[in-house]
């Protein structure tokens, strides 16, 4: 009884929360449907993210549109329509907002470029950073800022792709990479030191394109990621945030990841397929007010363990950040009382890539996870601008603040 009453909590709580975006909303909820194509997000009327016929033969990272959008004052800034890969190595299109100050680079070299990843954690296209950074809503516009004022060129990426698939580690690696690449027709150099950075969701982009950059992106002279706060492992993630006060972002994780595979969804339940179709254009906030329901994927299933399956178990380790090796040094921080994303995700990361022979700096924090992101991001900015500066760095060490 108490489940019943749980899930129909559930569902009427998401259902007011959410917007009307399908044609038939209540026919939809009433009898789910089994056409992965409707738990997409839901299309912004706009033309420009339409790839043009043949993209797929295109190079990654090759411009297929282009337009110049307002974004901060003293700065120009252009929006880039590119070819990527999604998790299955399929051509994909993916949009980056590429901004540049209009003062010069007084540095040597030519100027540095970071591709700043936003913690997008969202499921709707009017969440990405190319709707809301032109529009004046975006909310890490303060952190893009700061980097802008150290004369940096900065690179923002809908990494999540053309399905916003939020939490998807390879498909988020991807679109990073390739749109560093793009950027390079948008007043960046060539030759500019790299550096990557974001927190929480941006750290999942950000350590997923150091580990692919090797194989994918070889070319890319990335000289340092610094990201904090990262969900490395769906394994911890599940203890920490599904059933609890974290599990509105943990299903609309476990959404996302069915994007890319959609094979996911053949053991999810009818009402699993309702709270997906709820979810499937909400942003952040929204998402994480629906942790207030407590939501367990154990009952959205069909399957009497779902976290045990085969399947699950495959597409999980698959997505398990640590598994390559990063050339680029890595700097990583980490709230020591974050209950939702714990310590030992980071922990297992800097192991595995020190173990491989990788350069990472691993700084535990005070704080919970939001609190962290404050404690951490000054000594992590600071950091960047040393490889970007071109001082070396070395080694693994583990430093407790």
């Amino acid at each position: 009884m108490r489940r019943t009453f749980v899930l129909a909590g559930a569902a009427a709580m998401l259902f007011a929360l959410a917007p009307a975006a399908q044609a038939d909303p209540v026919g939809d909820l009433l009898a789910p449907p089994r056409d992965p194509a409707a738990y997409l997000p839901t299309p912004l009327g706009d033309s420009w993210f339409d790839p043009p016929a043949g993209f797929e033969t295109r190079s990654p990272g090759a411009v297929l549109n282009s337009r110049s959008v307002a974004v901060l004052p003293g700065t120009t800034s252009t929006q880039l329509l590119f070819r990527s890969t999604d998790s299955k190595y399929n051509p994909i299109a993916a949009a980056t907002t590429v901004i540049v100050p209009d003062a010069p680079w007084t540095g040597g070299g030519p100027r540095p470029v970071v591709a700043y990843n936003e913690a997008t954690d969202s499921l709707g296209n009017a969440c990405a950073p190319s709707y809301t950074l032109p529009r004046g809503t975006n909310k890490e516009i303060d952190r893009v800022g700061d980097l802008l004022g150290r004369g940096y060129a900065v690179v923002v990426t809908d990494y999540q792709g053309p399905r916003q698939a939020y939490s998807a580690g390879i498909v988020s690696g991807h679109t990073v990479l390739d749109g560093l690449r793009a950027s390079r027709t948008a007043g960046v150099s060539p030759d500019a030191p790299i550096g990557i950075t974001g927190y929480s969701g941006g750290a999942i982009a950000s350590g997923w394109a150091a580990q692919l950059a090797p194989g994918y992106a070889p070319e890319l002279n990335i000289v340092g990621v610094a990201f904090g706060g990262p969900p490395t492992d769906y394994n911890i993630l599940q203890r920490s945030l599904n059933g609890g006060i974290g599990s509105g972002l943990f299903a609309a994780a476990t959404t996302g990841l069915a994007r890319e595979y959609p094979e996911l969804l053949d053991s999810t339940n009818d009402t699993g397929r309702r709270i997906a179709l709820l979810q499937k254009d909400q942003c952040v906030d929204v998402l994480s007010y629906s942790g207030l329901l407590l939501l367990d994927q154990r009952n959205f299933s069909t399957s009497p363990d779902v976290f045990q399956e085969p399947l699950t178990r495959a597409i999980v380790e698959e997505n398990r950040m640590g598994r390559n090796k990063p050339e680029a040094p890595i700097y990583i921080y980490q709230g020591l009382q974050d209950f939702l994303i714990p310590k030992e995700g980071a922990e297992a990361v800097q192991d595995q890539w020190c173990a491989m022979g990788a350069s990472v700096h691993l700084e535990l924090v005070p704080g919970d996870h939001a609190a962290a992101e404050g404690n951490g991001r000054p000594g992590a900015f600071a950091w960047l601008d040393e490889r970007l500066a071109g001082l070396p760095t070395g080694g693994c060490e583990r430093v407790v603040r």
